[in-house]
Parts: C-alpha cells; sequence; structure tokens
C-alpha cells in the first residue's frame, strides 16, 4: 500500500471522496463498548427520530456511525465507506449507467443530508452521501481515526472507470505491472482512496461460494488463500457455527 498522505482535520469532503463510515451490528452496546477501548471513542445516540443511531467522536470530532443490525436484510455486520456527492439522485442515477446497481435509492435524512447505496462495476457495495447539517467526518490519518480507504477490485479496469465516471475521480496509477495494479483518487500527498487489481486472489469460484454464504445469512471468517491442498476458507452459518470450503488445486 502506498504511503499514506498527512490529512489534516476538514469541515467537508472532496467531492468523490471518502466522508463518512458506518457500522451495522447485531449488537450496538457490544461495539459501542469495543470501540471505546480500542480507539478512545466516545458514542452518542442522535435519537429515536434518526432509527436509533448512534454518532462516534475522537477528541470531540465526528469519526463514524453506528446502526443495529436487527437481521431482517440477511446482510452481515460490516463496515460501509460513503462517498460525497454535491447531488445524490444524479450519483444513483449514474452508477446505474455504469455498470452498477442501485440498493437504496436516494433519501434525505431530515436536515442531515441525502444517502444512497450501490455497488460498483465490480459489484462492491459503496455509500453515497450529499450532505446537509452532517458534514462527515472531521479527523483523518490520526490515531483512532480512519486513515485509508481501499478497493480490492476483481474486475479493476471497469471499477477504475466506475469511479472516474460515477465519483468525478481524478485518478493517478501508482502502479501497472502483472503483480501490481494499483490506481489512487489524487496524487503524491494529495492521495485519498486506492482501487488495487485483486484479480490474482480473489478467484472467481470461491469468491461465488462465499457470496451464496453471506446471501443465505451466513458470514465470511477468513478470506479464500492458496494452502497445498487447495483454496481454503472458513465461514458461519446463520447461528455462527463454522465450516470451511476448499476447491481443489
Amino acid at each position: 500500500m502506498p504511503d499514506l498522505p498527512d490529512l489534516p482535520k476538514r469541515e467537508d469532503a472532496p467531492i468523490g471522496a471518502p466522508c463518512w463510515i458506518d457500522l451495522l451490528t447485531s449488537d450496538p452496546d457490544k461495539s459501542r463498548s469495543f470501540y471505546g477501548q480500542l480507539f478512545g471513542w466516545t458514542s452518542e445516540d442522535a435519537g429515536e427520530q434518526y432509527g436509533g443511531y448512534i454518532n462516534f467522536q475522537k477528541d470531540g470530532l465526528q469519526v463514524a456511525g453506528c446502526m443495529r443490525n436487527d437481521g431482517t436484510s440477511g446482510t452481515p455486520d460490516v463496515w460501509s465507506v460513503y462517498l460525497a456527492t454535491d447531488d445524490a439522485k444524479a450519483a444513483t442515477d449514474a452508477a446505474a449507467a455504469n455498470g452498477g446497481q442501485v440498493l437504496v435509492p436516494a433519501m434525505d435524512v431530515m436536515a442531515l443530508g441525502t444517502m444512497a447505496m450501490v455497488t460498483d462495476a465490480g459489484g462492491a457495495a459503496i455509500g453515497i452521501w450529499q450532505p446537509g447539517l452532517h458534514r462527515g467526518f472531521g479527523i483523518l490519518a490520526e490515531a483512532g481515526s480512519p486513515a485509508w480507504f481501499e478497493l480490492h477490485a476483481r474486475d479493476y479496469d471497469a471499477s477504475v472507470e466506475f469511479y472516474r465516471q460515477v465519483f468525478h475521480w481524478d485518478t493517478h496509477v501508482a502502479g501497472d505491472t502483472p503483480e501490481f495494479r494499483y490506481t489512487t483518487l489524487g496524487g503524491g500527498e494529495s492521495q485519498l482512496a486506492g482501487i488495487m487489481d485483486a484479480s490474482g486472489f480473489l478467484p472467481e469460484d470461491t469468491d461465488a461460494a462465499l457470496a451464496k454464504v453471506v446471501e443465505l445469512g451466513g458470514s465470511i471468517v477468513e478470506p479464500a488463500q492458496d494452502t497445498p491442498y487447495g483454496r481454503l476458507a472458513e465461514a458461519a452459518d446463520p447461528t455462527g457455527a463454522h465450516f470451511r470450503l476448499i476447491a481443489g488445486s
């Protein structure tokens, strides 16, 4: 991974840049305790009008969010990254027109802003945030705060083009060899995120099996990796029981 940029506190995220992260968790109390002890985050409830949403702060600055996963969607507990836009509806339309899919259409979150969720051209989920009163996180690349945002893409070229077209990324090639293909949002000390060609270590058959596990309400415990016995991955069923998947070499 390239050297992390020394990013200052900020009031607003540049258009197309990561501006917020939040956690979907089946146990908000446990998550609040865990991240509070791990990173020194404080937390507060946004109120019932926001569905019990929880805001995390670091040194008094907004750093992340958290919401309960009630299990009805079948989605496992997961962190999501949101990219800033000045027009969430236009961004979702552009996503659909450039090989993505709209998971959650643009919707107002009272006066805080407008959110949406899409998949990119490679199938990765990405959030969209059009700021209102909520401007996103105000601290980056400091102890206990978000530092780097990276997509491991199976369809690298399509993914890079997707973020250019949909989020207007100013892309810079950091590596273009068979062993290391990498593109960043911004260049030099202004880098804000990266896309890595992960086709060499995200094989289709293993990914398809793990995706099915998640679709059925299970979760991925250990991503697939090469071993002398073939491609191994560890997953968990909806009740938490662990098992392994193997694809012959």
